[in-house]
Parts: structure tokens; C-alpha cells; sequence
């Protein structure tokens, strides 16, 4: 497209440029959340919040900080995923930080309320709410233990994920809500499965996988998380190879990562 005007040229590189800074500052957050950096990664987000009040990505990304920094203190991933004795999984009684769990509520609630006021439903208020679902739902399950009540959570973040899917197919990190829904419930004995499916949820294993691994080979923002899926997905199966491969990928990008490089040395 030609611009016609020089006025026009220097509004364009300006808007160009601020895509870039609004890209690279998220980028950097993740980037220190998944190296277990929380307490930068909440600086960088907050940082971002306050150069964009008007965008729920800023509070829903600063509320996936407080997620995976309280998965870390209490070693929810080691327990819920790779644990081999699933026994522990009922066992283990888990102690919420309650201020952790306080500002975390408080960025859910940020993000809802800036996707509401979006009149324009852009891309990314719709995929601030998948993430604020999801989010919720992870907190619901994996630390509270409330399985139903993040049941509700993982069916709305996958409708949420859907229409952004709909509306922008190549916005690939919406896929993850579709696949943890799918590939997690599959896991359930037959009879679950059945009543899940009777009341609206996705249970096929193949389907969760597949958009799993579209999220981990082109997504952006939670690619990391999708490749440590498939690399529990993979253990789960005895391939140890794709599980590797996974592995190494996470401890090379993110070598601050504790539970990375764990998980990596006991499949060399």
C-alpha cells in the first residue's frame, strides 16, 4: 500500500514502533516468569499496565506471575505432573500464600473488567479472557483442589479460545485452552469422560495433543508452557525421546528454571 503523504509515513513507523515495544515488553516478562524470575516479571508487567491501563493483557499476564510463583513455592508442577505416585496427588495437603492469592484474584478481576469495557472485542481483550479463565481454572484444580468449580473455568476459557480462534486463526496461543481441556480430561477413567462429554466438555486425547503442539511450534506467549506439557505427555506415553526433546528445548531457552533441568536429567 502506498502512502501518500509524508504525515501519513511518520504515523505509520510510529504505530509500528509501538507495537514493537508493546511485543518485546510482554516478551520479557514471560521470558523472566518462565526463568522463575517472578518478582521482575511482575515489575516488567506493571510496568506495562501503567503504559497501557486501557489493555486487560497487562493484569492477565502479572496474574500468570503470581500463578507460576506460587506453583513454584509449593512444587505443584512436580507433584501434578510428573509425580509417578499418584497417590500423592490426594495426599498432599497444599498452604496457599494468602497475599499471593489476594493480588492474584485482584489481576483476574482487572483483566474482566478491561475485556468487558473493550467495546471493539479486540483479539487481544478476547484472549485476555482465555487467560483469565484458564488461569483461574490452573488455581482451581492444581492448588485449591476444586475440581469442579475449575471445570466451569476450563469450559469458558475454551469457548473464549474459540472465538478468538474464529475471528483469527493464527493467533495460535489460543489453542492451548482447547488442548489442556482435551488432553487433561482425557485422562479420566471412561465412565468420567462420558458424564464430562454429556455436559459439554472435550475429552479427545489426540485433539488435545494436536493443539498442544500447534501452541508449542507457533505460539508466543505460552509456547513454554505447552512444549512442558507435551513433555508430560510424552512421559506419560514412555516416550522418553519426545519427552528429551521437549525438555532440553525448555532447560536451553529458560536455564533458570529449576524444574526444567530436573526433569531433564532424570530422561538423559
Amino acid at each position: 500500500m502506498k502512502l501518500l503523504t509524508a504525515a501519513a509515513l511518520c504515523s505509520a513507523a510510529l504505530c509500528a514502533g509501538a507495537d514493537i515495544e508493546h511485543s518485546a515488553t510482554l516478551d520479557e516478562g514471560y521470558a523472566q516468569m518462565y526463568n522463575l524470575r517472578f518478582e521482575d516479571a511482575h515489575r516488567t508487567f506493571q510496568q506495562w499496565e501503567r503504559a497501557h491501563p486501557a489493555d486487560p493483557m497487562g493484569p492477565a499476564s502479572d496474574a500468570a506471575a503470581y500463578l507460576f510463583s506460587e506453583f513454584d513455592r509449593l512444587h505443584v508442577l512436580q507433584s501434578e505432573l510428573f509425580a509417578q505416585d499418584q497417590q500423592f496427588l490426594r495426599m498432599h495437603k497444599l498452604s496457599p500464600d494468602p497475599a499471593a492469592k489476594s493480588e492474584f484474584e485482584k489481576d483476574l478481576n482487572a483483566a474482566e473488567q478491561l475485556a468487558a469495557a473493550d467495546a471493539s472485542t479486540s483479539t487481544d481483550s478476547l484472549f485476555a479472557q482465555v487467560l483469565q479463565h484458564g488461569l483461574h481454572s490452573d488455581y482451581l484444580a492444581m492448588i485449591e483442589k476444586r475440581y469442579v468449580a475449575a471445570l466451569g473455568e476450563t469450559k469458558q476459557a475454551r469457548a473464549a479460545a474459540e472465538k478468538v480462534l474464529s475471528s483469527n486463526p493464527d493467533f495460535y496461543d489460543a489453542n492451548l485452552a482447547i488442548g489442556i481441556e482435551n488432553y487433561m480430561l482425557s485422562l479420566k477413567p471412561a465412565p468420567i469422560r462420558l458424564l464430562l462429554r454429556a455436559t459439554g466438555s472435550e475429552t479427545d486425547k489426540q485433539a488435545g495433543i494436536e493443539k498442544l503442539r500447534l501452541t508449542a511450534e507457533k505460539g508466543h506467549y505460552l509456547a513454554p508452557f505447552a512444549r512442558l506439557l507435551l513433555a508430560v505427555a510424552a512421559l506419560r506415553d514412555k516416550d522418553r525421546n519426545a519427552a528429551r526433546e521437549q525438555l532440553s528445548w525448555l532447560a536451553a531457552h529458560y536455564p533458570e528454571n529449576r524444574l526444567f533441568r530436573a526433569e531433564l536429567a532424570k530422561v538423559q
